[in-house]
């Protein structure tokens, strides 16, 4: 019975896959409730640090930082692309690479040249398949997002913004909304929008500060920390996204696995029984020839 044979291996080998996407899901289950907990605890650094900065800025109309300077002439744009460093995490990270390659097309379809900071594995393969200029990189992040591993590769990008190197810079990463639902978003990172920042400033209050040891240095450090800071909110967004997404992907491998063993024993079943009627059916006509 080799036909047999082969199906009772094939249902050990997808038993054997579903322990496996099963154990995945449960780890991946773990760590999201982990990554969403980090994700919500970054943001009220994050609000707070906006809010200081739109007061800073309005107190101080005079002084335009070089982080809201508009239009350059450099033709170049930035990418600051944030993935996984893992896969089987489902469309997580097509999505978002798709919305990068769009919009990149759209930069080289306007003559315009690409340089990119890759936050992540799948992104930094991807960058050097396509060609894109990588200036830096980080990967091998982890389970949790580290600022100190975040800020020098950042800073190659805020540098170059800077002196004039590129001008626009855009950051990429997918948005956690809720278990079952994370959005690509490619949002325009520098020059820093006036409005937006003005949006969080104290609107009942006009706050006047004394500056140490100037209002060029206080507001530039506080606004080179607003920009770390929304990095860093949408690097916890994406790794919380990652394992939400994981988890979903191995939910669903682990029911199909289930599905097709259910196939497989009914197959398996099946031909065994066809194999004990054909063999019953030769002792019965043997008997009868006799």
């Amino acid at each position: 019975m080799a036909a047999g044979k082969e199906i009772r291996g094939k249902i050990k080998s997808f038993e054997n896959t579903k322990k496996i996407t099963k154990a995945m899901e449960m780890v991946s289950a773990s760590k999201m409730r982990k990554a969403q907990d980090r994700m919500r605890a970054a943001r009220p650094y994050s609000e707070k640090i906006r809010s200081i900065t739109a007061n800073l800025s309005k107190a101080n109309p005079e002084y335009r930082s070089p982080y809201m300077r508009m239009g350059g002439q450099s033709g170049a744009t930035g990418f600051i692309v944030v993935t996984t460093d893992k896969g089987l995490c489902g469309g997580l990270n097509t999505n978002v690479l798709r919305s990068v390659t769009n919009k990149m097309r759209d930069v080289q379809t306007a003559g315009g040249k690409i340089e990119a900071v890759a936050i992540g594995g799948k992104g930094f393969n991807f960058l050097n398949r396509v060609g894109a200029k990588v200036i830096a990189h980080a990967v091998g992040l982890g389970d949790k997002p580290h600022i100190d591993k975040l800020i020098g590769p950042v800073k190659v990008m805020l540098d170059a913004f800077v002196e004039g190197k590129v001008d626009a810079v855009y950051l990429c990463y997918t948005r956690f909304i809720n278990t079952m639902k994370q959005e690509p978003v490619v949002e325009q990172l520098l020059p820093l929008k006036a409005e937006t920042i003005e949006a969080s400033a104290d609107q009942t209050h006009n706050w006047d500060y004394i500056y140490e040891p100037d209002a060029a240095t206080v507001i530039n450090e506080l606004l080179t920390r607003y920009i770390e800071a929304l990095i860093y909110q949408s690097v916890a967004e994406n790794m919380a996204s990652e394992q939400s997404s994981r988890m979903v992907a191995m939910k669903a491998a682990t029911e199909n696995a289930g599905n097709l063993i259910s196939e497989l024993k009914l197959v398996y079943n099946k031909t065994r029984q066809a194999s004990i009627t054909k063999e019953l059916s030769e002792i019965v006509a043997g008997a009868a020839a006799v």
